[in-house]
């Protein structure tokens, strides 16, 4: 049996100087057009180059002159929220927009999947920057991407840090703006769910709800849930609050597997949406457009969010006095059946 003929070499820098009879730092002068090079030294070490078929190592590269090549896009939510069954929600749509601008700035985006709990395993991830989306007071991928001195920069402020530069995602706006649609279409008892956990837009969220209830003299109707629990966990919290407070109305669900886990029990309970209860969520995604009924929800101009997120993180990456906050376009209400849209009438 004839043995497989042995594969070829990639060719070294240290190929090239044997064959054009310099040294390995003249070859790397001579390629990257830097230092003294004599012309025709420079021409002869590029012919080499050429003739070997040797072409420089990009990390190498990085390496000796500390440009970025590549960022990560990293979701602090659990699966269960950022992923779902489908894998096609809010972390997709910002990570296809975010590969295109990465691109642009001739960055490779790595796309980090969220995981069931605990701290993403970012020490096997050779990247030089990462944007994270939606950080918890107490991040702890935001917290070992800076020990390891990598720019971060978040979609959503950080709580209680203003360390890290981040994308305003203009959640007590979104928040006011889904609450005023609510009483427009009647609602007199309305509630707020969020999640438990420490998220600067349930944070936002929860001020701008309460200001809102004393504004118009309602009653605070607040839950929360845990994100780990998904549409389970939605369902669970909206039964407890019905029972609670029979006379609610009006649901404003910020998390949108949250709001469809609602809707189911709301279906459950005997009553229906939006006759007996009208419902509302903040990402107008997958979810929300193919829950039935069909969910109001708010157009988050990801696409501007994602693009700002990365020309911050490069802007952070050259490290001349780079902005500590950008702010997207205003969010944008999307009327469905949820509500009491034209679909219901």
């Amino acid at each position: 049996m004839q043995s497989p003929a042995p594969s070829r070499q990639r060719p070294t820098i240290a190929d090239v100087a044997r064959a054009a009879g310099v040294s390995t730092t003249t070859v790397s002068h001579a390629l990257n057009d830097k230092g003294y090079v004599d012309p025709h030294t420079r021409e002869r070490v590029k012919e080499a180059a050429r003739a070997l078929g040797y072409r420089p190592s990009v990390r190498a590269q990085r390496l000796r002159t500390g440009e970025a090549h590549t960022i990560a896009l990293i979701s602090s939510m659990p699966f269960e929220i950022a992923g779902g069954a489908s894998r096609l929600g809010f972390l997709m749509e910002v990570a296809a927009v975010a590969a295109a601008a990465a691109l642009t700035r001739g960055l490779a985006l790595v796309l980090v999947p969220p995981v069931m709990a605990g701290r993403l395993p970012l020490e096997q991830l050779d990247i030089d920057g990462a944007i994270v989306i939606e950080p918890t007071a107490d991040d702890a991928n935001v917290a070992h991407l800076r020990e390891r001195g990598l720019p971060v920069v978040c979609l959503g402020r950080q709580p209680g840090s203003d360390a890290v530069p981040y994308v305003d995602i203009h959640s007590s706006a979104t928040t006011q703006m889904l609450l005023e649609h609510l009483r427009e279409r009647g609602c007199e008892h309305i509630a707020l769910l969020v999640g438990a956990q420490q998220r600067n837009s349930y944070i936002e969220a929860r001020a701008s709800y309460e200001r809102f209830c004393e504004l118009h003299g309602m009653t605070p109707l607040l839950a929360a849930a845990d994100e780990s629990g998904g549409e389970d966990a939605g369902s669970e919290a909206c039964a407890r609050m019905m029972a609670a407070h029979p006379e609610m109305d009006g649901l404003c669900a910020l998390v949108d597997a949250f709001a469809v886990g609602a809707v189911q029990a709301i279906a459950q309970s005997g009553k229906h949406v939006p006759r007996d209860i009208k419902v509302v969520t903040r990402y107008d995604g997958t979810r929300a457009r193919s829950c039935r009924p069909p969910l109001t929800a708010v157009d988050l101009h990801l696409d501007d969010m994602a693009s700002q997120a990365v020309d911050l993180l490069f802007a952070h990456l050259g490290g001349a006095g780079a902005a500590r906050c950008v702010s997207p376009a205003l969010p944008e209400l999307v009327i469905r059946e949820s509500s009491g849209g034209v679909e219901a009438e």
